[in-house]
């Protein structure tokens, strides 16, 4: 039923839609990540121990996960502009306050806050594509929104930087407590105009023909009865099946790579001052740090597209993990500063190319409400990661003085993330011998 669809109007729906979720999801990363730049200095200022600032990055996760589901329901039932714009300026309003943090109890709090707040959001973005994106276009379409992800390392460090080290002093506030202030506002005013952008269906588009409109939620409304035809997809019951959770788990291990990672390279980039007789300065720091994600954000389109083309989403994902997950074990025993870059920059390839390609698998089997719930599901296992890495991996430094044994943790996870995608797969295949199966479910036995 594709061909029905003028490609003009999908190409005036992606850049009438796909700017503005872009900017929110980078904002989103920004503000999430850049207290690994903050604590370059914060750390001292507040006191704070590897291990302490570990537990404070990371309790944005709980946060996140204890909220997350809840988050889905409401947005299934507000609908995605209304909610989407909700998450934001509080995430924003909150991000803001992290410049008036006074010491380890207020971080712990408004980090755990600040996962509260952005709950929802990423899987409530996978929802509302949904919407908008046929099946056969949605892992390129998501993988334009997800590349906002490395490019908000890519910019976000040399910007983050740069506020810190010019900032100081601006508004009475050092460097650090700056970039939290203003970045929390732009955040805020982005939510305030993403609410104009937005628009929940195509049916509601003032800016879409109406009879393209219609036609367009015909065709998806078309691929949802398939898969609830196959697989019993509509039923909240199917959020909540074995296979969602494995889900879950498979993305916690490539969430892992992509948290141990974030968090912690602008200190890895630090610590080659002091292992290598280098001498940066913070802006520097930040700009050798987003070498790995320029070179992330080159890849990740084109291994999406190839993955909408041949529709092998699970042997994708397998690929890119088993690549993240091996080059992550040997980054930081290189003997140079070159090698472990150029480690780095494959490990970022690695689990940013696996984020879009992995996010195809769930709606191969769940559409609707059950899609909301179970894409919340496997988001919210899966960013418990979030609190894991950066914990795991600031006790190791702690307690042996070096990154590598936490990063060496982080390879085993995203490793065994690529070995139950095609465990999953094979089960998917097995079971599948015994019912037919459409067009819209053989997806998921690639």
């Amino acid at each position: 039923m594709m061909d029905t669809i003028d490609p003009a109007i999908m190409k005036k729906v992606a850049f009438r839609l796909l700017p503005m979720l872009m900017i929110l999801y980078f904002l989103s990363y920004v503000d999430r990540v850049n207290v690994g730049f903050a604590a370059l200095t914060m750390n001292v200022d507040l006191g704070l121990s590897a291990t302490a600032y570990g537990l404070g990055a990371g309790v944005f996760f709980i946060g996140y996960f204890l909220f997350e589901v809840p988050s889905q329901f409401m947005l299934d039932r507000f609908g995605a502009r209304i909610w989407i714009t909700r998450i934001v300026v509080t995430w924003g309003a909150i991000a803001a306050a992290m410049a008036f943090v006074q010491g380890p109890t207020s971080f712990y709090i408004l980090r755990f806050l600040l996962g509260v707040a952005e709950a929802g959001f990423f899987p409530g973005i996978i929802y509302f594509l949904g919407m908008w994106f046929p099946r056969g276009q949605r892992a390129r379409i998501v993988a334009f929104v997800y590349i906002a992800a490395p490019v908000s390392f890519l910019l976000g460090s040399p910007i983050s930087t740069m506020m810190m080290e010019h900032g100081d002093g601006l508004l009475g506030l050092v460097g650090w407590r700056f970039m939290f202030l203003i970045e929390g506002l732009v955040t805020v005013l982005a939510g305030i105009i993403g609410f104009f952008v937005l628009v929940d269906r195509p049916t509601k588009a003032t800016w879409l023909p109406r009879d393209e409109a219609e036609k367009l939620e015909a065709v998806i409304a078309a691929e949802d009865a398939s898969v609830n035809a196959t697989h019993d997809g509509h039923s909240i019951r199917a959020a909540f099946k074995p296979r969602v959770f494995v889900l879950g788990f498979i993305y916690f291990g490539i969430a892992y790579g992509v948290y141990a990672v974030g968090f912690f390279l602008p200190q890895i980039v630090s610590s080659f001052q002091a292992t290598y007789g280098m001498s940066f300065s913070l802006t520097q720091i930040g700009l050798i740090t987003a070498i790995p994600y320029a070179v992330a954000t080159a890849v990740m389109l084109p291994w999406s597209r190839h993955s909408d083309k041949t529709q092998s989403r699970f042997v994708h994902v397998a690929i890119t993990c088993f690549i993240g997950g091996l080059s992550l074990a040997v980054s930081l025993i290189l003997g140079s500063p070159v090698l472990s870059m150029i480690g780095i920059c494959i490990t970022a390839v690695g689990v940013f190319c696996s984020i879009p390609v992995f996010w195809q698998i769930p709606p191969t089997f769940l559409t609707g409400t059950a899609a909301a719930a179970g894409i919340g599901v496997i988001n919210s296992i899966g960013n418990l990661a979030g609190f894991f890495a950066p914990y795991i991996s600031g006790y190791f430094k702690d307690a042996t003085g070096s990154l590598q044994p936490g990063m060496l943790v982080a390879s085993a996870f995203t490793l065994l993330s690529g070995v139950l995608v095609l465990v999953v797969r094979a089960r998917i295949k097995q079971t599948a011998k015994s019912q037919p199966v459409t067009t819209a479910g053989t997806v998921a036995f690639h």
